[in-house]
């Protein structure tokens, strides 16, 4: 790559930040709302940037999602399983976190940006990385439920549904709504203001989540050697994504420009919507640890995946 990605620097500044300036009383209080309005804001992008005619036309391309939700919904779970053995190297919280990642849906921005880069079908993962987001508001959910619920001293209540709806699917609705009736929403979705206010969430839940775990002593109980075995675990599993999101749509025999999106949304996962996923299904104090090793992966799969894009485009 020909410089840092900016993401990447935005990440690091603003858990850094609150390391040194986290947010407290009345001031966390307030950048709690704006963070929820952020997401609001960034899922009405979403929605008003894809048309509903692009949205029908792609979905006609069953295959292509079928096998992105797998990899999305069903392989990685059971990869997030299989890693239970982890726990010899880092805290049960955090491989609580490690199987939470592996639940969240795939990212849209990173992914149809290095689809595009690697020469993939963009269009084809617009509407993959939108489905996978949609189908997470309720198979996250679900899925901690069922894997992370019943004796891991998780506790997930039915509003948690309504909740993730009212902040992440309604403003999606709404923003379709938008599209069709105000063209001009449309138009500026498709512009940077979407990567500029993608990030810009992205960066104000880190510094949240992080300085709400700052503020209740969680990093204590974080060794340094586990976030190191975190890093070289994520940077391994990224990889093994890749090989593995490259030679199933070989043997099944798609053409080059869907297996760059396949690979691109099923190896990546959603940092902008699996925070605030967390932030309503458990909150309190642990959501500060449980949503470290996301902010790991993400950060490899954005390097792993820059470069692994570059070098095939």
């Amino acid at each position: 790559m020909k410089k840092l990605d900016p993401l990447l620097i935005g990440i690091v500044l603003a858990a850094a930040l609150a390391f040194v300036l986290p947010a407290q009383g009345a001031f966390a209080d307030g950048f709690a709302v704006a963070v929820k309005l952020g997401i609001a804001l960034l899922f009405f992008l979403y929605g008003a940037r894809l048309s509903t005619q692009e949205a029908l036309k792609g979905l006609t391309n069953w295959r292509l999602h079928a096998l992105i939700l797998a990899f999305t919904f069903v392989i990685y779970p059971v990869i997030g399983l299989l890693a239970r053995p982890t726990v010899a190297f880092m805290s049960e919280d955090l491989y609580q976190g490690l199987l939470f990642m592996s639940l969240v849906p795939s990212t849209v921005q990173s992914s149809v940006a290095l689809t595009g880069v690697a020469r993939g079908n963009v269009s084809g993962a617009v509407v993959a990385a939108s489905v996978s987001s949609l189908v997470g508001v309720v198979a996250t959910p679900l899925l901690v439920m069922w894997l992370m619920g019943a004796g891991n001293g998780v506790s997930v209540d039915a509003s948690v549904f309504g909740d993730i709806a009212l902040q992440l699917l309604l403003p999606f609705i709404l923003g379709q709504l938008a599209h069709n009736f105000v063209p001009r929403v449309g138009e500026l979705a498709k512009s940077k203001a979407t990567k500029i206010v993608d990030r810009g969430s992205i960066w104000m839940v880190v510094y949240s989540a992080f300085s709400r775990g700052v503020v209740s002593g969680v990093w204590s109980n974080v060794s340094a050697w586990e976030i190191v075995f975190l890093t070289l675990f994520s940077c391994v599993l990224v990889v093994a994504m890749l090989w593995l999101t490259r030679i199933l749509p070989e043997a099944l025999r798609f053409p080059r420009e869907d297996r760059v999106a396949i690979q691109m949304c099923g190896t990546q996962k959603s940092l902008a919507t699996g925070l605030p996923m967390a932030t309503v299904i458990f909150g309190g104090a642990s959501l500060g640890v449980l949503i470290i090793p996301l902010m790991i992966y993400h950060m490899c799969q954005l390097v792993i995946c820059s470069a692994y894009a570059s070098r095939i485009s």
